[in-house]
């Protein structure tokens, strides 16, 4: 067993940090807007940046092709090949992350104070001057393309595909964002290129930055890196419906224990409702060892090491989801009972005692989050993606304090629908005769 010690000092830092956080509000001459936490006590800054679209941006027939387009950013920039790039990097002791998700195109930059205009200067190349040379082409595809191959043996990966298949057809969620080994194997490199213009562009780019930068600076470093850029991205994915109904769906798959996800629409993080479904959510499922999933599948009747739901708010769609696995000859009683429970919740809500316990943990564990630099951009930077105010961190808190039981109760009507849970499973399960079969996509 691994046990994590954090030091007394250390746990009053966090318990205090996001009272201590004063986020400010950046405008750049050139008309950027960033969230800055200002902390001069380290030599040492955080910057990250979101172009949002990401991998929902791909083209109809060149499904992985933004996937492919970021793996080649650090792959070679300006005069400097990949292995000179990387060593360029490496003299500066900075540190350079990219990510295509559905929703947005991230990029992470650390780098220490001493070093920040050379290593802004670096990343700036590899946003502007990609290379996308021959040699870097094939070797990220072959990569990405081993990773694909590696997906269709490993059932996590296969249920998480046929279960966003089936939620989301042939919208961009419905496929795999690293797309096919077909479809990656037919990208150009007029392909990429198309892809680096259209994901990188700055009228969707959201800024947050921690650590040793003032404002003056940041909005010069800001300016300095992002001109050039496209100013204009191609048109975003619409939203899409989600209709289920309460079924189970089995893909036929060769291992002793079989992989479920389950689910059904829910409510946006915008919604009045939110807190209470996020409350309520902490003691159904996201509770870990004292969630009600857990203690009715796991430890009541030992169906499962481990069992959970989620709410998964994303730009184009919100699901209220979750995940168990179990023996094959045990799966389909786990599923009779989180359907007993999915029930249970939509008509009883919480007690007094789940609430207050939920309570305590999620705003004790909120403060522990800031606990870095790197922490505290990426939280500033999602928070502006969704629509947040600064002000959240302060109020976060409140807000999940003033949640009541009836409140609870309320949303749990609306947001729990038995009469919708879909559940896809992905195995060779016992017990589900009813269950509708169906073969899973193979990607070649």
């Amino acid at each position: 067993m691994i046990r994590i010690v954090l030091t007394a000092a250390a746990c009053l830092w966090a318990a205090a940090a996001s009272a201590a956080v004063e986020v400010q509000e950046v405008t750049t001459e050139a008309g950027f807007e960033a969230w800055l936490v200002e902390e001069p006590s380290i030599p040492f800054v955080s910057l990250e940046l979101r172009f949002k679209g990401g991998a929902s941006l791909d083209p109809e027939g060149k499904r992985g092709v933004t996937n492919l387009m970021t793996g080649l950013l650090e792959e070679g920039a300006g005069d400097l090949d990949a292995r000179a790039f990387a060593q360029a990097k490496e003299a500066l002791a900075a540190t350079f992350h990219y990510d295509a998700g559905d929703d947005a195109l991230a990029i992470t930059a650390q780098v220490l104070t001493e070093n920040r205009d050379a290593a802004m200067a670096l990343l700036r190349e590899s946003l502007l001057e990609p290379r996308f040379d021959a040699d870097a082409i094939e070797r990220v595809k072959a990569q990405v393309m081993s990773s694909i191959q590696s997906d269709q043996t490993d059932p996590d990966a296969i249920v998480g595909k046929e279960a966003m298949r089936i939620l989301y057809g042939d919208h961009p969620y419905g496929s795999a964002k690293k797309g096919t080994t077909d479809s990656v194997a037919a990208l150009t490199r007029d392909d990429i290129v198309a892809a680096w213009q259209a994901a990188l562009a700055t009228d969707r780019v959201y800024i947050a930055a921690a650590g040793d930068i003032s404002a003056e600076e940041l909005s010069a470093l800001v300016d300095t890196l992002l001109a050039g850029l496209p100013k204009v991205g191609p048109a975003l994915p619409d939203a899409v419906e989600v209709s289920t109904a309460a079924e189970t769906v089995v893909v036929p798959f060769e291992t002793p224990q079989s992989v479920a996800l389950f689910g059904h629409r829910a409510i946006p993080r915008d919604d009045p409702d939110f807190f209470a479904a996020f409350v309520m959510n902490q003691v159904l499922g996201a509770g870990g060892f004292e969630s009600r999933l857990m203690e009715e599948v796991r430890d009541k009747r030992g169906l499962t090491y481990g069992v959970y739901s989620y709410i998964a708010n994303r730009d184009y769609s919100d699901m209220m989801m979750g995940r168990v696995a179990s023996a094959n000859d045990r799966i389909a009683e786990a599923i009779a009972v989180i359907r007993d429970e999915w029930r249970r919740m939509a008509e009883e809500g919480v007690t007094e005692e789940e609430l207050e316990a939920a309570k305590t943990f999620l705003t004790g564990a909120y403060p522990l989050r800031f606990d870095g630099n790197g922490a505290i951009a990426n939280i500033l930077v999602g928070m502006q993606m969704q629509d947040l105010t600064p002000d959240y961190i302060a109020t976060r808190n409140d807000r999940v304090e003033a949640v009541t039981v009836a409140d609870v109760r309320r949303v749990a009507a609306r947001v729990m629908l038995p009469e919708e849970l879909l559940f896809v499973v992905v195995g060779q399960p016992e017990g589900l005769e009813d269950a509708r079969v169906v073969a899973p996509v193979v990607t070649q």
